[in-house]
């Protein structure tokens, strides 16, 4: 593997039409990491990596892996693996011929085409027709295929979607042993239960901003943790929270629209059962309830919704359109004899087209 490199987002715009999609992102991603980029749908996170990969042109600003942009690397299948979420295959070819497609145009021999199905499980279907294949099954491959010129750099658009709770689960762990070899990995998802379980750092964006970059470590200390109390009396447990001026959480709650429960925030469990005995209030729950990295996020998002307004149209200098070098990767590798459908970049799972806004 070749030595770690970082990739950086400076002051990276993208206009589609009246459509504003990614609006002046910069972040860092760096070696030895797992790092989420989160937002809801819609909210930028393929254009990004679309402009990162030079499948998308920046309306202003810079996309780079290791300094430079991706259609300047020399040889990108050894430098970057990526896969985004519309990857495609030919239905008609096997797991391991497609790999082979892949193999010279990277410049590896094709017993790296068995090695890295290997490294993803999919060694017994080899030889299967990918036309027969699970989502699960074509997101493994899709993965394997990032990683046969081993890439010091994986950009990873949903990899998780389409996989079984022990697939995830392999995912993860699979993920954190690329990191730990000191690679750069970035996983776009907004399946954030499972990135919390699987990431160093976060990256959250929303309507095409920033909205925080941090370790996950200091997010989850940032966060209120939540104490749901239940009591029989549900006017003494009001009056009760109403004269310590204890923060309900979210009264709308089903669970607490009777009134016999209420979640309060930043207080402590322990205080609460002491003021709850000295009132004479009968208890039926006290359980602290850690916010995770989901309810924190869904909270930042909230705070940066914008105010609504006219469209946003970006009116700045524009970035140079990319120069496209030959053997950079961009081209379609040529199809083995009696194929049809030529493949995508070559060293890579990611789709010629430059669909919509995601």
């Amino acid at each position: 593997m070749p030595d770690a490199l970082a990739v950086e987002v400076s002051h990276l715009s993208k206009q589609f039409g009246p459509v504003l999609a990614v609006d002046d992102l910069s972040f860092t991603v760096r070696p030895g990491r797992v790092t989420g980029f989160l937002g809801p749908n819609g909210a930028g996170k393929t254009t990004t990596l679309r402009c990162l990969l030079g499948l998308v042109r920046p309306t202003a600003g810079t996309a780079t892996i290791g300094g430079q942009p991706y259609h300047a690397l020399s040889r990108p299948g050894r430098v970057v693996g990526a896969a985004l979420e519309a990857a495609s295959f030919h239905p008609g070819r096997t797991a391991l011929d497609h790999l082979r497609v892949y193999a010279p145009q990277i410049g590896v021999p094709d017993s790296r085409a068995r090695e890295v199905l290997h490294l993803v499980g999919l060694d017994e279907a080899a030889k299967r027709r990918v036309g027969g294949f699970s989502l699960g099954m074509r997101q493994r491959l899709a993965l394997a295929t990032t990683l046969l010129g081993d890439p010091p750099v994986l950009l990873l658009d949903e990899p998780a979607n389409g996989l079984d709770p022990e697939g995830i689960s392999w995912l993860r762990g699979f993920l954190r042993a690329l990191a730990a070899e000191g690679r750069t990995v970035l996983v776009s998802s907004h399946m954030l239960s499972e990135v919390q379980q699987t990431v160093d750092e976060v990256v959250i964006i929303h309507h095409g901003r920033l909205v925080r970059e941090a370790p996950l470590a200091q997010l989850a200390a940032e966060s209120q943790p939540r104490v749901r109390v239940t009591s029989p009396d549900a006017a003494g447990l009001r009056a009760l929270v109403e004269t310590r001026r204890w923060q309900v959480a979210d009264p709308a709650t089903p669970s607490m629209v009777d009134g016999h429960t209420v979640e309060v925030s930043d207080v402590d469990p322990a205080v609460v059962g002491a003021a709850a005995f000295a009132a004479g209030l009968e208890l039926h729950e006290l359980t602290r309830i850690d916010a995770g990295l989901e309810a924190l996020f869904f909270q930042l998002v909230a705070d940066a919704e914008p105010t609504p307004a006219l469209p946003h149209v970006y009116s700045g200098p524009a970035a140079p359109a990319p120069t496209v070098l030959p053997g950079d990767g961009l081209g379609a590798p040529a199809a083995p004899p009696g194929s049809a459908t030529p493949p995508g970049p070559a060293g890579s799972a990611v789709p010629t087209s430059q669909g919509g806004v995601n």
